[in-house]
Formats: C-alpha cells, sequence, structure tokens
C-alpha cells in the first residue's frame, strides 16, 4: 500500500503528495511527545498555576497572551507547542479520511485521537483553574492515550518497510532504555534526595522511549517473527505500560517493590526477545502470509 503518490486534486492533496502522509504522522507524533515532555517540564517547576491563573491567556503583554516570568514561560510554551500538536491532530485526522489509500485500520486511531483531543485541553484547562491530583492524573493519561493511538497509526504506516532487524534493534534500546528508567525514578532511594525536574522529563523521556521500542517490536514481529519469538514481543508493551504506572507512584515507598518487580520483568522481556530473535530473517516468505 502506497501513501506517497496520489492524484492531486486539491492543494489540501498536494501537500499530502509533496510529504508524504507516514511522515505527517510522524511529525504529529514529535508533537504529541513534546507537548507531554513540556507538561512534565511545567508540573515539575511548579509552574501549572503560573499564568496568574489564568487559560487560555498568561499574565503578560497584549490582552495578557505573553509570559510574565521563567515559571509562566514553561506553562505558556507547553500550551504554545500543544496547539501545534493540537493542529497536527486535526490535520492528520483530516488526511486520513479523505486519503483513499489509507488504511481505515489507521484512519480510525488518529480520528479517535482527535475525539480526545478537545477533552485534553479541557482538562488542561482544569489543571489551572482547579489543580487537583485526579484532574492531573487523568490529563497525564489522555495524553498518554493520544500519543499511543498516534504512535500505533505510525508504525503501522511505516511496517511495510520495517524488517526483523528493526524489531532486534528495539528490543535493544529497550534494554539500554529501561536501566535508565530505574536510575532515574526516586526509587534510588538515599542516593538522590531529590526528585528533580530535570530527573522527572529525562524519566518520562525514557518513558516514551520504551513504550515507542516495545509497539515497534511487538507490531512490526507480529509480521517478521514466527513462532515462541512472539511471546515476549507481545508481552513488552502491556509490561511499559505497568511500569509507566508504577513509576508514575514510585514516590510512595509501597510502590516501589511493584516497579522494581514489573521493571525486572520488562528487562527479562526484552533480553529474552533479543535472544530468540536474533538471526531470525523471515523479512522474506513470511510477510505476505502474516500482513494483517
Amino acid at each position: 500500500m502506497s501513501y506517497d503518490n496520489h492524484a492531486p486534486n486539491s492543494r489540501f492533496r498536494s501537500l499530502i503528495d509533496r510529504f508524504g502522509f507516514p511522515h505527517l504522522l510522524s511529525a504529529t507524533l514529535v508533537l504529541v511527545a513534546a507537548t507531554i515532555l513540556l507538561g512534565i517540564a511545567a508540573k515539575a517547576t511548579g509552574s501549572g498555576l503560573a499564568c496568574e491563573a489564568n487559560w487560555p491567556q498568561c499574565d503578560a503583554g497584549p490582552y495578557n497572551l505573553l509570559p510574565g516570568s521563567l515559571p509562566s514561560f514553561y506553562e505558556w510554551f507547553h500550551r504554545f507547542v500543544a496547539m501545534f500538536a493540537g493542529f497536527a491532530i486535526i490535520g492528520s485526522a483530516i488526511a486520513a479520511w479523505r486519503l483513499p489509500d489509507v488504511d481505515r485500520r489507521i484512519a480510525g486511531l488518529v480520528a479517535l485521537g482527535m475525539v480526545l483531543t478537545p477533552v485534553q485541553v479541557a482538562l488542561g484547562r482544569e489543571t489551572v483553574q482547579q489543580y487537583t491530583i485526579d484532574i492531573l492524573s487523568l490529563h497525564f493519561w489522555t495524553a498518554v492515550t493520544i500519543f499511543t493511538l498516534f504512535l500505533v497509526a505510525t508504525v503501522m504506516v511505516w511496517t511495510p518497510r520495517l524488517t526483523g532487524t528493526h524489531v532486534t534493534g528495539a528490543l535493544a534500546l529497550g534494554i539500554v532504555a529501561l536501566p535508565a528508567h530505574v536510575v532515574l525514578s526516586p526509587v534510588v532511594g538515599s542516593e538522590i534526595s531529590t526528585y528533580s525536574p530535570t530527573m522527572q522529563m529525562t524519566q518520562y523521556g525514557v518513558t516514551l522511549t520504551l513504550l515507542g521500542a516495545a509497539i515497534v517490536a511487538a507490531m512490526v514481529g507480529r509480521r517478521r517473527v514466527t513462532g515462541r519469538a512472539l511471546a515476549p514481543l507481545l508481552a513488552a508493551p502491556p509490561l511499559v505500560i505497568a511500569v509507566l504506572f508504577f513509576g508514575r507512584q514510585a514516590v510512595n515507598p509501597a510502590l516501589e517493590g511493584p516497579y522494581l518487580v514489573t521493571a525486572a520483568a520488562l528487562l527479562v522481556t526484552f533480553v529474552a526477545g533479543v535472544a530468540l530473535t536474533r538471526g531470525d530473517d523471515t523479512s522474506s516468505g513470511t510477510t505476505g502470509a502474516r500482513s494483517r
């Protein structure tokens, strides 16, 4: 299935033809990830209630549209990038439904992400006006859901071009990223007295990397890998979600144990996946049979 060659019948189609639908989805995914990380930065630096609790305005400039201090800048820049991410999400959804050769499953994922976007915007407003733990948590997990929808859609678009080597590479990336996730977590204990904003933002960046690696390995692996090697690949994504959940709560000592257990299980899964898939070149012969 090709996403790069379409008969141009409008400026919109011409733009998509020029840059390609896969690249549009990839750019949208990057913007969604950037929005999440900037949101983490705003929360970690205590900037969520900056801008004098105004939304969508801030606390300086004409009509209070610009930031008046460094904390306000963190919150304002988060909103600024989120605005472009929202436009990209809407554009991706329109493109997915207007281009006839885009898989309807991909279009459905992107459309669901677009439906969740105004919900996320409303939750973002509530984090400024109410700032309760429940709203913050719901705001975060809605963002992760949107990210996951676009991540899956992006991988589906690129999967025909990916091989078993990419599966092994994704697993190897997970093996490298997971220890960094643990080191950056508050679970490390007495050696790190404070869970700094830089550590939080970096850890969540590593988390998104882990989620990407696990989903690439699982989705590409379904097409390129056979037999028992497929089991650890399919187990990786839910384990990453568990690591994210417990890692987010690991400032509570009672949840340090579950976090470390799930992290260890994920590491074993990644290592097993590499051991079972290494040297398994199924890039020819099985693609057509396993393509979905």
